[in-house]
């Protein structure tokens, strides 16, 4: 297997436009992918992408799996699909995952621990929430989960959204690529600072099914239908909402503190009742 530098690789890097390139990027934007969805999505022949799938195979930038299925199986074997490896990924990313890993490893050995870096991963996403912010808080209702895969492609993650299996129960928001996978392999506080995240900004709770941290093709994220209409109303009407919550439950809480007393009072009033002043 060739290292990350050599000359298949480095051309992956620099973005050299070779057929062979297309293909391994194509596995890269869209995830885990058969031969015939490459074919169709790269305008090529299935005989065409075997023989670049079979080069990058040797060259250790892709390996052949199994797809992965969500929910029930169909009967039959499930299709052969190709999936860029570590040293693939490593093609690609800009990033210094080993800094990164190196970094949080300081940050836990000063005396913080998992929650210093716990506290590090939501802060470095509160960093970037702007823009993702922004991108979901102007797209409609419906438009919402599609606008923040759009935005997380802009920072390369290259997501996608799509119906989940089951189109009545949600959506599914994929990132087929990771720029700090090696550094979540280590330190998943950095996978779930970011699922966190995702339940805020969209309203609701969100389920992580797959990380490419774990050895998964594409990070999966289910996000169940409604979600976008909990996420559309305006800042003002939550914090009206929660203001008008804490009101009743100070009401509530003033009952239950007036009935507990009133029995006393009661109490109190039959006792001294038929005495004279003192």
């Amino acid at each position: 297997m060739k290292k990350v530098g050599e000359a298949p690789q480095e051309e992956l890097a620099t973005g050299e436009r070779s057929t062979r390139n297309r293909v391994a990027r194509s596995v890269l934007d869209h995830g885990p992918s058969t031969v015939s969805e490459l074919a169709e999505r790269l305008g090529l022949t299935q005989a065409a992408v075997r023989r670049h799938l079979d080069a990058l195979v040797t060259d250790g930038i892709v390996e052949a799996r199994e797809r992965r299925v969500y929910g029930a199986r169909t009967r039959g074997r499930p299709a052969k699909v190709f999936a860029l490896t570590d040293c693939g990924r490593d093609a690609f990313d800009q990033s210094y995952d080993k800094l990164a890993v190196d970094a949080l490893h300081w940050i836990g050995e000063q005396g913080g621990g998992d929650e210093a870096i716990a506290a590090f991963a939501r802060a470095r996403i509160a960093a970037q929430a702007g823009a993702y912010r922004e991108a979901v808080e102007a797209a409609a209702p419906e438009e919402r989960t599609r606008a923040l895969a759009k935005a997380l492609s802009a920072d390369g993650y290259a997501a996608t959204a799509r119906s989940a299996p089951d189109p009545q129960q949600g959506e599914q928001l994929c990132q087929h690529h990771c720029p700090v996978a090696h550094a979540a392999e280590r330190f998943p506080q950095l996978c779930e600072a970011e699922t966190e995240f995702f339940a805020e900004l969209l309203g609701t709770h969100v389920q992580r099914l797959a990380t490419i941290a774990h050895g998964d093709g594409v990070c999966t994220t289910f996000i169940p239908k409604g979600a976008q209409t909990a996420a559309s109303a305006p800042r003002s009407v939550k914090a009206a909402r929660t203001s008008q919550t804490s009101k009743q439950a100070s009401t509530q809480t003033s009952k239950t503190s007036a009935k507990k007393t009133s029995p006393h009072i009661h109490n109190a009033s039959a006792n001294t009742a038929g005495r004279n002043p003192a």
